[in-house]
């Protein structure tokens, strides 16, 4: 594919996954997506992946998430996007080989998703994402997330594990525990598994002393 052909497709997914996520939440929006992207170019150009699939999942990967937050997660934003997606990707000028991928990466980004990620370009859009969601960048998301769904900073009454999401115990420390600290283990991609490490330490360090402090222990 010609570097002309390249930026037109990327262009044309650029803007049409821009529009999806006009409304979208901060923790989900577009800035997520452009971090998103800048890994998914990292570690895709290391691993050799077909960046016209990877960068065009990457754009569009998110643009079902406003539906998940609006009904309070009682849809899969990911099987959500791909549906949105497909008749954007329908219309590219690309073989329909890639077109499929694109939309299997996107169908197979979420961390909680029912589809595993069988392609390269859908295991780096994997680890791209949920890079995202640890270190210092995370922990932010973590307690923005929180606050768009009206949680309280932290409960030490209730086990975070039994904790139901969407609601006022839905915290910062919740999502680390059921999720963020599970991360760097579900890494497919040897450099994502590599940039996990750093990440997860960083947050590990925070929400340990996150709680002593909030005990009022440190």
């Amino acid at each position: 594919m010609s570097d002309t052909i390249f930026d037109s497709t990327i262009d044309t997914v650029k803007v049409a996954a821009e529009k999806h996520l006009s409304g979208s939440r901060g923790s989900h929006d577009w800035e997520h997506t452009l971090r998103v992207c800048k890994l998914c170019h990292r570690i895709g150009t290391a691993r050799g992946a077909d960046m016209t699939v990877l960068m065009s999942a990457a754009y569009l990967h998110d643009i079902g998430r406003s539906h998940q937050d609006r009904l309070n997660g009682a849809v899969c934003h990911a099987q959500k996007g791909a549906e949105i997606a497909t008749p954007i990707v329908q219309n590219l000028s690309i073989p329909e080989q890639k077109k499929e991928n694109i939309l299997h990466c996107v169908r197979t980004h979420r961390f909680r998703g029912d589809h595993a990620p069988e392609t390269g370009e859908a295991r780096v859009l994997f680890d791209a994402d949920k890079l995202d969601a640890i270190g210092a960048v995370g922990v932010a998301r973590a307690f923005l997330f929180a606050g768009e769904v009206g949680a309280r900073l932290h409960n030490p009454d209730v086990d975070p594990e039994q904790a139901r999401p969407y609601t006022e115990d839905d915290t910062g420390y919740r999502e680390y525990r059921v999720k963020l600290c599970r991360i760097k283990d579900r890494m497919l991609t040897g450099e994502g598994r590599k940039i996990a490490q750093a990440r997860h330490a960083f947050m590990e360090r925070f929400f340990n002393r996150f709680i002593k402090e909030y005990q009022g222990e440190d």
